[in-house]
Order: C-alpha cells, then sequence, then structure tokens
C-alpha cells in the first residue's frame, strides 16, 4: 500500500541507529505505488514508472542540492548552530531498489560494466563512472532518438534526468552499498542451502536437524529444513548456525567425496560471518576476500553434482563490492536493510492499520505526526527529570574485531530451594556431586596443596547438609538485553502436565586454581588479531553445566568461611569435555571434542559459576547412520563426540576462526 522513503545522517552512532526507539532514521516521504495500468504497452509502463520514481525522488530530495555546496545554519540538539553540508551519501536498498535507482537493467551490475554472461567470474571489472552516465542523461534534453541508442549501448534505462543527476559530491554507483539480508541471507545462503539438500538428499540433512542440540543462540527445526516454505532473513540466518555441521560425515548418495562442497559451504559461511564484523582490519578484510575466493574456487562441485546451471547471479557478484564498500562506509551494520525493514512496522504498516483505509495517506501523515510530537514531548520530559543519565550507554567496538565482553546475572531466588543427593543424581546426572564438592571444599581450604594431598583431605571432609538450593539458568547480558544463557534443568512438566524434556547446555568455562581440569586452553591468540578481550584463551575448556547450586547459607560458615565473603557464591557442577587440538579439522576447519572419562566415568568438578564465559554449541558426529534413540535433548549424553560449532553467532565465531 506504501513505498516509504527513510532517511539517517552519518554521524549517528550505528548503536544508535540500529534501535528503532531512538527513533534515529525518519520517514520522509511515500512514493506512489501505482502500476500505470492504463499504460498498454508494457515497454511503456516500465519506463513511465522508473520516470515516475525519478520525478518523485528529485522532488523529495531535489531542495538539499543547493545546499551541499554553500551549506546552511543548522540548529543541533544543544542548541549549537552549525553550517551543515547536506550530501547524499549511500542508497541502502535490495537489488531492484538498486537497479532502478542507478537506472541498470535487472542481470547488471550496477556498480561496475560487467556484462550479464560474465556475473560467475572472480574478476575485477572498470566501475560505472557518473561523470560519462551524466552526459549520457543530458541527451534527454535534445534527440530523443539518439538518447534511446546511447543508452542501450551504455546499458542504462533511459530515465529523464536521474534525481540523483543534479546532486552535488554524488556518485549514485559508488553510494550503492552492500546488503547482507538479500544478498546473502536471502541470495546466496537461500541458494546454497538448496544445492546442499539437492545433493545430499532431502531425508538425511532434516534427519540430522532433529538431532541438534539446543543452544541460546541456535533455533531447533525439528521438522527439518527441506520442506520450510516463505522463509525469512532470521530464519536463513539460524540455519546458518547448523548448517555445516549437518553435512560433515553425511554421505552423498553414489559414494562421491564431499569435500570440496565441504570447502565451499565453509568458504560462504566464512564470507556471511566475517561481512558482519563490528570492526574490520586490513587482515580482517584480507581475510574476507579470502573465504571470496575459496568459494569462486570450488563452486563448480555443485555444477558437477547438478544442483546448478551456471552462476550467472548478481547476487554473487555483488559479494566481490563488499570489501571496497567496507572500507569506503564502515561496516555493513551501517547500512543493513533489516532495520528498514524493521522500520515498516512502525512507520507504515501500523500507520495503515490506525487509517479507516480510505485516502490512507494523508491520515497516516497525520498520525504519525502526532506520534512524533509526542515523542518529542516525552523526550523533553524525560530530559527534564534527567532520566537520560540512568539509560545504559551504547557499546561501540572500537579497535581490531574481539569478542564481546558479557556480564553474568543470576537469579535472586533458586528455582528449587533443596534439592537432594538423590534427586541430582537421578535427575539431574550429578553422580559424583559429593565428591566432587568434597574436592571442591578441600581445595578452598587447602589452595596450596597437590592433587594428592587434596585427594586426602577430601575423603575427611564431612559435608553436615544433604540439599542444596539449585539454579536452573545462569544468564549473561551485555548491557540491558539477555546475550546469552546457560540452561541446566531436569526434566519437569507444564501447567497443561505435558513433559519438558531436560536440557543441560555446555558452556566455555575458564579453569583455575579452583578447577580440577586440565589448564588446558584452545588457542593463545587469534589467527586474525591479536586481542586482551578474547574470551577464548589459554586455559579455557568446554564443560556440560549440570548444576548450578549454591551452599545453604546457614552451613557456609562451617564449610567454606571464603565462600561467605565472595561477591558470588553460586557454583556449578560440570562435566568436562577434552581440551581442544592446537589446530581444527582440515576437512571443515571445525574443533573435534570428546567426553573426557576418568576411572570409567565422566571427569566432573565443581566450580565457581563466575569462571563460566558463555555458552558454547556443539555440533554431533554423526556418522553414516544415526542412532534411533537420539534426539535434540538426548544426543548430548548419547554422542561422545562432538564438533564444536563456531557458527552459532558473529561473538562466538570470533572465538573460533
Amino acid at each position: 500500500m506504501a513505498y516509504p522513503i527513510y532517511m539517517t545522517i552519518g554521524n549517528i552512532l550505528k548503536a544508535l541507529r540500529c534501535k528503532p526507539s531512538y527513533h534515529a532514521q525518519v520517514l520522509i516521504g511515500y512514493i506512489p505505488t501505482t502500476k500505470l495500468e492504463g499504460i498498454s504497452n508494457k515497454t511503456a509502463r516500465r519506463r513511465a514508472l522508473g520516470n515516475l520514481f525519478h520525478a518523485c525522488m528529485h522532488h523529495v530530495l531535489g531542495p538539499i542540492g543547493p545546499y551541499g555546496e554553500t551549506g546552511v545554519a543548522m540548529m543541533s540538539g544543544d542548541g549549537v548552530w552549525c553550517r551543515c553540508h547536506p550530501i547524499f551519501a549511500v542508497f541502502v536498498g535490495d537489488y531492484p531498489e538498486q537497479a532502478l535507482v542507478t537506472c541498470t537493467y535487472n542481470g547488471r551490475c550496477p556498480k561496475c560494466t560487467i556484462s550479464p554472461g560474465q556475473l560467475g567470474e572472480y574478476k575485477t571489472f572498470p566501475p560505472r563512472v557518473q561523470s560519462t552516465t551524466s552526459n549520457t542523461f543530458l541527451l534527454a534534453d535534445s534527440d530523443i532518438r539518439a538518447f534511446h541508442t546511447v543508452c542501450h549501448k551504455s546499458g542504462l534505462k533511459p530515465v529523464f534526468h536521474p534525481f540523483w543527476q543534479t546532486l552535488p559530491l554524488t556518485d549514485i554507483f559508488v553510494s550503492i552499498t552492500p546488503d547482507i539480508l538479500h544478498q546473502m541471507l536471502q541470495g546466496m545462503i537461500k541458494y546454497l542451502i538448496r544445492w546442499v539438500i539437492d545433493i545430499f538428499g532431502a531425508a538425511g540433512v532434516d534427519a540430522r536437524c532433529r538431532v541438534i542440540p539446543p543452544n541460546h543462540r541456535t533455533m531447533l527445526f525439528r521438522k527439518g529444513i527441506s520442506t520450510l516454505s516463505r522463509v525469512t532473513g532470521q530464519e536463513h540466518k539460524k540455519m546458518c548456525a547448523i548448517l555445516l555441521g549437518l553435512i560433515v560425515d553425511l554421505p552423498i548418495p553414489g559414494g562421491h567425496d564431499s569435500s570440496r562442497i565441504l570447502n565451499a559451504a565453509r568458504s560462504l559461511l566464512d564470507f556471511l560471518y566475517l561481512a558482519q564484523f563490528q570492526s574490520h582490519t586490513s587482515k580482517t578484510i584480507a581475510k574476507l576476500e579470502e573465504s571470496l575466493a575459496t568459494f569462486h574456487e570450488f563452486k563448480e562441485v555443485f555444477i558437477d553434482f547438478g544442483a546448478r546451471e551456471h552462476f550467472n547471479i548478481p547476487k554473487l557478484h555483488s559479494l566481490s563490492h563488499y570489501a571496497t564498500s567496507i572500507q569506503l562506509f564502515g561496516t555493513t551494520d551501517n547500512y543493513n536493510t533489516e532495520q528498514s525493514e524493521r522500520l515498516h512496522i512502525d512507520l507504515t504498516k501500523n500507520a495503515y492499520r490506525a487509517t479507516n483505509h480510505k485516502d490512507e495517506y494523508a491520515q497516516m501523515t497525520v498520525w504519525l505526526e502526532r506520534r512524533e510530537k509526542l515523542q518529542r514531548h516525552l523526550a523533553f520530559i524525560n530530559w527534564k527529570q534527567q532520566n537520560y543519565l540512568e539509560g545504559p550507554q551504547p557499546q561501540m567496538c572500537i579497535g581490531p574485531p574481539c569478542a564481546h565482553s558479557l556480564t553474568l546475572r543470576m537469579a535472586r531466588h533458586p528455582s528449587s530451594k533443596a534439592v537432594s543427593w538423590d534427586d541430582l543424581h537421578h535427575r539431574y546426572g550429578a553422580v559424583e556431586f559429593q565428591d566432587a564438592l568434597a574436592d571442591f571444599l578441600a581445595q578452598v581450604h587447602n589452595p596450596g596443596l597437590s592433587q594428592r594431598e587434596l585427594r586426602w583431605h577430601a575423603a575427611n571432609i564431612l559435608i553436615p547438609f544433604c540439599a542444596v538450593p539449585v539454579f536452573h539458568n545462569v544468564k549473561f547480558t551485555d548491557g540491558t538485553e539477555i546475550a546469552d544463557s546457560v540452561h541446566a534443568r531436569p526434566e519437569q512438566r507444564d501447567m497443561h502436565g505435558r513433559i519438558i524434556p531436560s536440557r543441560f547446555d555446555t558452556a566455555l568455562v575458564q579453569s583455575g586454581p579452583q578447577c580440577n581440569a586440565p589448564a588446558q586452553g584452545i588457542r593463545g591468540e587469534s589467527q586474525l588479531y591479536q586481542s586482551s578481550n578474547l574470551i577464548v584463551c589459554s586455559g579455557c575448556q568446554i564443560a556440560q553445566v549440570q548444576v548450578v547450586f549454591q551452599i545453604p547459607s546457614k552451613w557456609v560458615q562451617d564449610v567454606a568461611p571464603s565462600l561467605d565473603t565472595s561477591p558470588l557464591t553460586h557454583l556449578a557442577y560440570v562435566e568436562w569435555f577434552t581440551p581442544l587440538k592446537a589446530t581444527p579439522d582440515p576437512k571443515h576447519l571445525m574443533y573435534r571434542v570428546s567426553r573426557q572419562m576418568q576411572d570409567g566415568s565422566r571427569r566432573a568438578s565443581i566450580i565457581s559459576v563466575d569462571r563460566i564465559r558463555c555458552s558454547i554449541h556443539l555440533l554431533p558426529r554423526f556418522g553414516p547412520v544415526i542412532p534411533q534413540d537420539w534426539n535434540s535433548f538426548t544426543v548430548l549424553d548419547k554422542c561422545h563426540t562432538f564438533y564444536v560449532n563456531p557458527f552459532s553467532d558473529v561473538n562466538n565465531y570470533l572465538n573460533f576462526i
């Protein structure tokens, strides 16, 4: 019903721009959505629609043209008057909109002069030059026939004076920016999923989907992914988190080798996650281009297996312009269409629902103007009440890309006030809980003793209580929102009597003096950069959290006086996995871990909860056949070997590249 135009300015922090509640992007107009059905000739109708769009955009942006060079006095929010030069710098839109704005035909690149038959080649082509293009459109005022002929030879639509032609200091072809949502998630990733399903078979891929263990950052596709329709960008993003794990070790019908498919899939996933970094260095840009080159090296495998006939795909070619655009305009979260898609709800859909659906545009604009006045008045009231000082400040990623540090947050009250040893053994799976607690208390009382001496002290410790308060969640925040969580809860029933399966998540744990696990870590530094903020560092290991508990308050002074003065008194019973090797598996670049055993049972210990850094998603090593008793909630117990999933989210990807 409406084609909205949004505008923002470049000196607003991207952490504010991406949140609709901050109103950093404003609606400046609606473009008519008429189809011009009165024009019977289809070619003439398409040209008329293109001219209508540019005429409307010229009406909206034309007034800023004279002030681009001379400047105009504007008052900022703090009351200071400045001379501002409004310059049209960046256009954010999907591929049809990019072609419409640049006056290029569908199937061509809006940024360079590549021919339609070469879109699948990994080569550099000359960029489009605005000065030459502008001279072409000047012919529209003279000989129309000559104008159409020159446009046809140049691969341009014969538009009568595009809106950007008179805007100063503007290069529309450079202004076209990458679009993660439509070019990657709804583009190449969508194609990749379809190709993988065609090669490996829908049955095998869907069967593995049903066995993927849960995690806070992932989504469970319990019916598989092959039958889904109208998949959103967010759902495609969640599919990326498990896609590589679905095809690792999955046999191809006919017994063919899957190494090239894994290399192609891994490189395209690497490109997606690298492109979403919130800051970049020359090394990450080089890694981005290397990932794209690797995909082009192995992409022919999809043609060999019949999943694709050619790669003349405009969205594939657009990936070659990502590095240049990031260097010019910053990271892709500055100009992702996910933000404008979200604005459609507040500034278009809700506005339309508020009308009587008759002569809606006038009612929509009045409704939005009144809302904006209310928002400004509310902001003024908050300013007068000094409430703006109490809100959390947005986190900015400055310097080399690094994993964000998260803040641990525990519930004030336990989920269960008293859980007995027997329940911990049978319902929570904490088989060695009492022995591990004795070892932990011995370590607290005698931190300087050797392991053999600690064992002797632990054997003589008397635990005076027989139940502990238990918490079912460990949460992590990045300011105000829950960014991650670790679940450790047994099987239970909801209010309707339905069974909720047990869930015991895996996490990354910092080893230390109070931990009985070997002090071996993943790596000392990242392959792309060095950063003191990395949470995956020397001394970290993966463990499954079985119980999160506290020592009863009335017994703390008796059994562990030092915990009584500690700011965090929560403890966790964990079962360890083997330390990660120095290098990942060369076939798919994922790290392999397995259960760490001791005397025929799983190695377990009790640690302080503040040693848990974040959740870690493990992908089962399925093998050629999936056992019948495996499902999403039993696979962590039934399976012995796993792969560490680096694609659960961008923040976790930073730790395992």
